[in-house]
């Protein structure tokens, strides 16, 4: 039996995206239906698709009778994660000749590294990335050349932006097929150590800079349990792509296996030509609260209190925070994974990972089990993890047990009763905190505002001595319609070094932090925003504001904060790295509880 709170939810959304989930899927069956592919093209289309393929593909393609996979990627040589797909093309395209079907790239989306932008001009068109990639993939698959899709993408923005996109072409079988993570470095205490170090001016660039190479040292997803990894997690849980595969490393022979058995369950997936077996079949109501409940379970990025809400409008579902507040009321915290521990992916995958996961969520009526997948009716699939005999892959039952409780627990002894991440609401606004990482002294802060226009006056603040006292960081002005809602990254070594020397410290911003939230309690995506008139630009230095993440509250104690004057900022002016570019973008883009798009 599912629990009553994931049932009230559940029905809330139902109820809610009537209208708008039936336009949806009203449109997705008619395009099914109308089975409209290759045989519709002409003869100078046909021409133009398949120039590039050799006699083989060529002579498959022009019969029209069995099935071209179209692969959307988002490879490049600027993101560990995605190098990893550099020769993917060429496999899936070996495997779809051995199951009697051909493959083609249909099109490259842009795919930025935040890690790179961090603290830079080029993060202010970062969460914009998303609905470029959605834009993006769609006009790849306009081509109307394929059966099914195969999508190649894992970072922050881009999964959600491929997901978004794919919606629009719900009526075709899709998935997802990481390519895994890149092999433990330095440990994460050690690497968190070198960059407070460096903030407190103990070392110098060079020791940063080998501390970073020694972290994020080859191909592969980063290891932490920031967005990409979440977006993994989200993927696996949703049954978009195959149980255990998420955090298999690249280069192993496991991960080949895995590679050309997605391919295999793709090619199924066409051949029963059943609406069962679409995208817009398998992203329902009941597969987006599994996603806010994984995310909850294992205390993941923030970031999916945005992306969730726009993925789940492309497929015609409301949702908003209220229900990841709910939720997380009822949903206790499975995993300690850095930034909230200091294991890295790798050890949660040897733990036990997805497959524990989904197995003591399921046991506990915690999840939907009754859901469509890539593997058919029914989560529990999802439980299994892939293993090799003989030179096989196999399926066998995942581990009933943790293999290491100071990882990962069952819902029956979690870390917390409760979710990582709550909505926060008041007179400034609401807002997201993720409190996964936040130990229970800091979860009140009641303190004096200290408003600052940019992360970078907060970092030369604290170089000048002038913050060693409890105090709140405000930091407005980094909504989406103002700037494009920036990660603000920078902050998290200066404010962790004030927490540990005694002070009571936490954040106020309408910008990001993400899955790199921390151990200092942030109020993160504010609205409205600055920029819409919202409280947070009203707010002056010396105001004092209360953040309760034990009771959801966020507060200017002295209510005449609410009448004064509202400060403005203009943006007309901002120009670099392509930033002017988005700014008829930024003047249309809808509020980060409305998932902050453009489309």
């Amino acid at each position: 039996m599912i629990h009553p709170t994931i049932k009230v939810v559940t029905d809330r959304v139902v109820t809610r995206s009537k209208e708008t989930r039936e336009t949806y899927l009203a449109q997705m069956k008619a395009q099914f239906k109308s089975d409209v592919k290759r045989s519709s093209l002409h003869c100078g289309n046909l021409a133009h698709a398949f120039a590039g393929c050799g006699a083989h593909d060529k002579n498959i393609l022009a019969e029209d009778k069995l099935p071209n996979l179209g692969i959307v990627t988002a490879y490049n040589d600027m993101l560990s994660a995605h190098k990893t797909y550099e020769s993917y093309p060429d496999m899936i395209r070996k495997y779809a000749n051995k199951y009697n079907a051909v493959a083609q790239v249909a099109g490259g989306v842009p795919a930025m590294c935040d890690g790179v932008t961090q603290g830079q001009d080029g993060m202010e068109l970062s969460l914009f990335s998303r609905d470029v990639i959605a834009l993006s993939s769609a006009i790849s698959l306009s081509h109307n050349m394929f059966d099914g899709v195969v999508n190649l993408g894992i970072c922050d923005k881009i999964v959600p932006g491929l997901t978004i996109g794919s919606l629009k072409f719900g009526h075709l079988p899709t998935l997802f097929i990481p390519g895994g993570p890149m092999e433990s470095g330095i440990s994460n205490e050690e690497k968190a150590k070198i960059r407070q170090d460096f903030a407190e001016g103990k070392i110098d660039r060079a020791a940063l800079l080998k501390g970073e190479s020694d972290s994020y040292h080859s191909p592969g997803t980063c290891t932490f349990y920031g967005t990409a990894n979440s977006n993994q997690m989200l993927m696996e849980i949703m049954g978009l792509q195959l149980p255990g595969s998420s955090f298999v490393n690249p280069g192993t022979y496991l991960r080949e296996l895995l590679n050309e058995e997605a391919v295999k369950v793709l090619l199924n997936l066409i051949r029963t030509k059943s609406f069962e077996s679409s995208l817009a079949s398998i992203v329902d109501e009941k597969a987006i609260v599994n996603a806010i409940i994984g995310l909850l379970a294992t205390g993941g990025s923030t970031n999916h209190t945005i992306h969730l809400i726009a993925i789940a409008r492309a497929a015609g579902i409301i949702i908003n925070w209220e229900d990841f507040s709910e939720l997380s009321k009822v949903i206790p915290l499975l995993t300690r994974i850095y930034p909230n521990g200091a294991a890295d992916v790798n050890h949660f995958h040897a733990a036990g990972g997805m497959g524990f996961v989904i197995s003591t969520l399921l046991e506990n009526g915690l999840l939907h089990e009754d859901v469509y997948t890539i593997l058919g009716k029914g989560l529990n699939k999802f439980t299994q993890e892939p293993k090799i005999k003989d030179n096989t892959l196999i399926w066998v039952d995942g581990a009933k047990k943790s293999l290491n409780e100071s990882i990962l627990r069952p819902a029956t002894h979690p870390f917390n009763a409760e979710g990582g991440i709550k909505m926060l609401d008041g007179n400034i606004g609401r807002a997201v905190i993720k409190t996964s990482a936040v130990h229970e002294d800091h979860l009140l802060i009641e303190a004096p505002a200290i408003v600052f226009d940019e992360q970078e006056d907060l970092i030369s603040a604290f170089k000048r001595n002038e913050l060693n006292k409890d105090f709140i960081a405000v930091i407005p002005f980094q909504g989406p319609k103002q700037i494009g809602m920036p990660e603000l990254h920078q902050l998290t070594p200066t404010l962790t070094i004030l927490q540990k020397r005694g002070f009571k410290v936490a954040l106020v911003t309408d910008g990001r932090m993400s899955g790199a939230s921390g151990k200092v309690p942030a109020a993160i995506h504010l609205v409205p925003e600055a920029r819409d008139n919202g409280v947070i630009g009203k707010i002056q230095t010396g105001d004092v504001i209360r953040l309760d993440a034990i009771n959801g509250q966020l507060e200017c104690i002295d209510p005449a904060v609410l009448s004064r004057p509202q400060r403005h900022k203009d943006n007309s002016g901002v120009f670099g790295m392509g930033r002017e570019l988005f700014f008829n973008i930024r003047n249309n883009v809808t509020s980060s509880e409305e998932g902050a798009s453009f489309i």
